[in-house]
Order: C-alpha cells, then sequence, then structure tokens
C-alpha cells in the first residue's frame, strides 16, 4: 500500500464489545473515523476487524539455551505478528530488542527486562542470579531498562527439597517492589507452585503469570488487591511431559507438576469467577513456539471464561491494562481482519485474512 492510499475496513468493525460499527478508515497509518475528503487512491477490506491481538507473555529474542541472534528474533516477531499478535508484553528476555523499536512492520513490544532468579533457581542462561541481599539493585536496573515492567522468578524447583518452594524471603520482595513501584515500574513473576504467592501479593505485586498454585484461600486476596495472572495455559500443558523427564530424580515435584496441570482449568476458571483480572499470554520462545496466541484464547474457554471476555483478555481489556490504544480515533492502525465472527467462535482467531500494522496491510 503507498503513501497515499487509504483503506477503507467495511463489516463490522468491533471498537469495543458495545461500540461495533461498519467501518473505519486508515488515513496515513492511523485510524479515522470519518471518510478523508482528499482520498485518491482506497483500498477496502472486508470482514469482521479487532483490534491488534496481545500476547501479554511472550519472549522475542529467547530461545531453548538462552538469547537468539538477530535474524531468529525476527523469524519469532514475524511468527507473532502473522498469527496476529501486534502488541507483546516480552516477560523476561536476555537479548537487547530494542532494533525492532525501529522497524513498522513489528509488533510492539513492552519489555520488562531480563528475569531477576536465585541463584541456580532457573533455567540456565535465562536470568540473572543472584542472592536476596542483591534482589532490589537488580531490581531497579531492570526497571530503568525496561518498559514500565520487571519480571522475576517467585518459585522453582530446589533441588535439595526435591520440588518447588519459593525463591525469595518476604521482606526482599516487598523492598524490591516498593523499589520498582518508586521507579514507575509495575512488577510480575514466575510462579508455578503455592508457596509465593501470599508473600508476593501482599508485598503489593502487580501480575502472577502462570498462576497454577492459585488455591480457594488465595482467591479473595488476589481479587481485593486487583491482582492480575497470566495463565498460559499453552504452556501448562506441558506439564505432564516435564513431570515424566524429571520423575526419577524429583518424584515429589513430578507429582506435584501433574496436580497443578489436573487443575488448572478450574484454576483460571475460579479466579475469573472471582473478578481475577485474567489475560492471554503464550509464553513463547524458550521451548514453546511463537504463534500461539489464538490457541491460548481457545484454552481460556475451554477453561470456561466466557468467549466475548477470552476475546476481551487479548483486545480491549488487554490493551487498556497495558496502556496501549485499541481501534480509537487518531491511534496507529494496528487491526486484524477476519472472514468470519471471532465472538462466535474464538477459533476463528487463528485465520487472520488481513494483517494491518502501523497503516501496513499483511496478508
Amino acid at each position: 500500500m503507498s503513501d497515499h492510499t487509504v483503506l477503507h475496513v467495511k463489516g463490522r468493525v468491533l471498537i469495543t464489545p458495545e461500540d461495533v460499527r461498519d467501518e473505519l478508515w486508515v488515513v496515513d497509518g492511523r485510524i479515522s473515523y470519518d471518510r478523508p475528503t482528499t482520498a485518491r487512491d482506497v483500498r477496502t477490506v472486508h470482514g469482521w476487524a479487532l483490534p491488534g491481538l496481545v500476547d501479554a507473555h511472550c519472549h522475542v529474542g529467547l530461545g531453548p539455551h538462552g538469547p537468539v541472534p538477530e535474524d531468529v528474533a525476527e523469524k519469532q516477531a514475524l511468527t507473532d505478528r502473522d498469527a496476529g499478535t501486534l502488541l507483546i508484553r516480552d516477560a523476561g528476555s536476555p537479548s537487547d530488542t530494542r532494533w525492532i523499536d525501529d522497524r513498522d512492520d513489528l509488533p510492539n513490544i513492552i519489555r520488562a527486562g531480563r528475569h531477576i532468579a536465585r541463584t541456580r533457581r532457573y533455567i540456565r542462561n535465562f536470568a540473572h542470579e543472584i542472592e536476596p541481599e542483591e534482589l532490589v539493585a537488580y531490581v531497579a536496573q531492570e526497571a530503568r531498562r525496561g518498559d514500565g515492567w520487571v519480571k522475576l522468578v517467585g518459585d522453582w524447583i530446589d533441588r535439595g527439597v526435591g520440588d518447588l518452594t519459593a525463591c525469595w524471603p518476604r521482606e526482599a520482595v516487598e523492598a524490591a517492589i516498593a523499589e520498582a513501584h518508586l521507579l514507575g515500574a509495575r512488577v510480575t513473576a514466575h510462579c508455578f507452585a503455592e508457596d509465593s504467592l501470599r508473600d508476593l501479593v501482599e508485598a503489593g505485586i502487580d501480575c502472577v503469570e502462570h498462576a497454577t498454585g492459585l488455591t480457594e484461600d488465595l482467591i479473595p486476596l488476589f481479587a481485593a488487591r486487583g491482582v492480575a495472572i497470566v495463565p498460559t495455559l499453552v504452556n501448562i500443558a506441558t506439564f505432564p511431559s516435564m513431570a515424566d523427564g524429571g520423575e526419577a530424580k524429583f518424584p515429589d515435584w513430578a507429582a506435584h507438576m501433574r496436580r497443578l496441570h489436573a487443575r488448572r482449568h478450574d484454576t483460571v476458571r475460579n479466579a475469573y469467577d472471582a473478578g481475577i483480572p485474567v489475560y492471554v499470554g503464550t509464553d513463547a520462545g524458550g521451548s514453546l513456539a511463537h504463534g500461539l496466541v489464538a490457541a491460548e484464547v481457545a484454552e481460556l474457554v475451554t477453561a470456561g471464561i466466557p468467549p466475548l471476555a477470552a476475546l476481551a483478555a487479548t483486545t480491549w481489556s488487554a490493551r487498556d491494562w497495558l496502556g496501549r490504544p485499541g481501534l480509537t480515533e487518531g491511534a496507529p492502525a494496528d487491526l486484524i481482519v477476519y472472514d468470519e465472527d471471532p465472538r462466535a467462535d474464538v477459533r476463528v482467531l487463528g485465520t487472520p485474512s488481513r494483517v494491518v500494522l502501523n497503516g501496513r496491510v499483511f496478508g
């Protein structure tokens, strides 16, 4: 599409769930609700349009063994874009991906800096591995490097115990979260198990990733504090194979992982029913493929979240939570067009007919 071409999106445009329009226009890469008076070339696309999808837990620049070269990171970002993901919260990466900000054909990224983990308590080459007395300093460092988020590893397998245990003392996370908030950053944490959750929430954390350890006694605390969760159910699906691989050496851990997996859908549904904000994230990167956002939305529906709420968790609500616009007048034109109505069947998200990023049409 040339610089002079105006894009006309016609059909059903879901500005919000309540504001559904018959059309919108894209002029100079931005959204307009009114037909431009000076348009010379007009390209029209038809279908159901949504704001660009959000993957709120994604790792661009990360591979199974740590950071990856720029060409691999580019392929990851392109895979996400072509799947409809136009806004990513990169929940921890050892790679410097700032070069992506100069590319108008790649998704927008909100970075959380590099993971911060306890020594020998996370995947090798992924995180800063430190001790509790260093936590505040590293949180301050990553808050300054990121885009308003910091990522902690809240629990991991303790080889001496043979099971998942919390990584940080209560006083350490209290001081670290306070420091992040002072610097204007929100804090999230990787948490599979139950033990770390109360301390993190009472210390003021903003979000918990995975949250498979969320129990009935903790749900009211999360809801009262407004702590969001990003369940990454497409990643939790791998727990049984992980358990099989570690059972010989860590049988208690393996049994724990299977229990967390077995109740994963109940955990997410109970959280949603209690009013806990739930957002879509895939955990792409590391060992998981990119481009799985539609599969994660479908998993939320399988868990019992209403389809429209599951759509909101990757569109309108997710963008509000991250402070980025949707299909508002004058906003960058980041939208996805589908041949069928995704409200009727969220699996439609897996087959976008057009991807529009910064006003450019792909597909």
